[in-house]
């Protein structure tokens, strides 16, 4: 009877631990969906207010920039097209590189050669931010104007190389686990039929793990788009509608800091554009991962 009795109370003692654990996993979920919906509460009563006095038609289609100074011109496409301008020059650099560098890593490198490259790159992405701004300031944008002395001292071109730079560990990384998912029995169905290392590395593994690579690519673009402090300090804080990578431009996530440094009056209409910068990128950013969540789907392959 005893023995009964000491079973039975363990077993209220396990569902009591089971219901104190599934309790605190909830909260924690709930906690995550309660900040997102503040975010965005707070994005969306702002930007309502920023929309009734200044006309959406204006906010994006507008081709100039200037909410600080009279006339005030809010329209948002330069620092629209001053962020697809560095995302754009980053993917040029991170996308290539950190795919060959994860085929690198998983078809041909040994054991040995990942457990110096693999520290590296954890390096690179754990250096902060500001650190890769004054690096383009002292060592990229001199080496842009030895090469071309029109490049100005901000300039777009040195905010994407450090930006590539910086999302490149990202690329390799994920790309590197989407090759290593790739069952081996491919690969040796592959060497059995006569294929080389390469036709193994480019026609199988890459095609098999398409779904992973495309995924790795919309994500660290997504990074890319919303990096703030060393792009703030590459690419200056002039909003301009071009495409010339060599002059000062100014992206959505440079202006929100440099309103966020307090020289604005909260409440005014150019307070207010933080907001609605604000909700414009988290729409992008939105986007871009549901993008990558339906390409997913669409190039998911399943193996046993």
């Amino acid at each position: 009877m005893a023995q009964t009795l000491t079973t039975s109370s363990r077993d209220r003692l396990l569902q009591l631990q089971e219901w104190v654990v599934r309790v605190w996993l909830g909260a924690a979920a709930l906690c995550s969906i309660a900040v997102t919906a503040g975010i965005v509460a707070v994005l969306a009563v702002e930007t309502g207010r920023f929309f009734r006095q200044v006309s959406p038609l204006e906010f994006f289609t507008g081709t100039e920039w200037a909410p600080l100074f009279d006339p005030r011109r809010f329209g948002v496409l330069p620092l629209v097209c001053g962020t697809v301008l560095v995302t754009f020059g980053a993917s040029l650099i991170a996308i290539p590189c950190g795919m060959l560098t994860a085929l690198y890593l998983s078809e041909y490198a040994s054991a040995g050669a990942r457990r110096w490259i693999k520290p590296l790159l954890e390096i690179l992405a754990g250096i902060p931010t500001v650190v890769y701004g004054y690096f383009a300031l002292a060592a990229v944008t001199p080496a842009l104007r030895f090469v071309l002395p029109r490049t100005e001292v901000f300039n777009g071109a040195s905010a994407a190389v450090v930006v590539g730079i910086m999302i490149l560990p990202m690329v390799a990384s994920l790309c590197d686990d989407a090759f290593r998912a790739v069952p081996q029995y491919i690969r040796h169905g592959a060497y059995a039929v006569g294929a080389t290392r390469l036709e193994v590395s480019v026609r199988v593994v890459l095609p098999a793990a398409l779904s992973g690579v495309l995924a790795a690519f919309v994500l660290a673009l997504s990074r890319a788009v919303g990096e703030t402090m060393a792009v703030t300090l590459a690419a200056g804080a002039t909003p301009k509608l071009t495409l010339n990578p060599l002059v000062s431009i100014q992206t959505m996530t440079a202006y929100m800091v440099q309103i966020s440094l307090g020289d604005t009056p909260a409440g005014t209409v150019a307070y207010q554009t933080l907001f609605a910068v604000g909700a414009l990128l988290f729409l992008i950013t939105l986007g871009m991962n549901l993008v990558a969540q339906r390409v997913l789907r669409a190039f998911r392959e399943v193996y046993e």
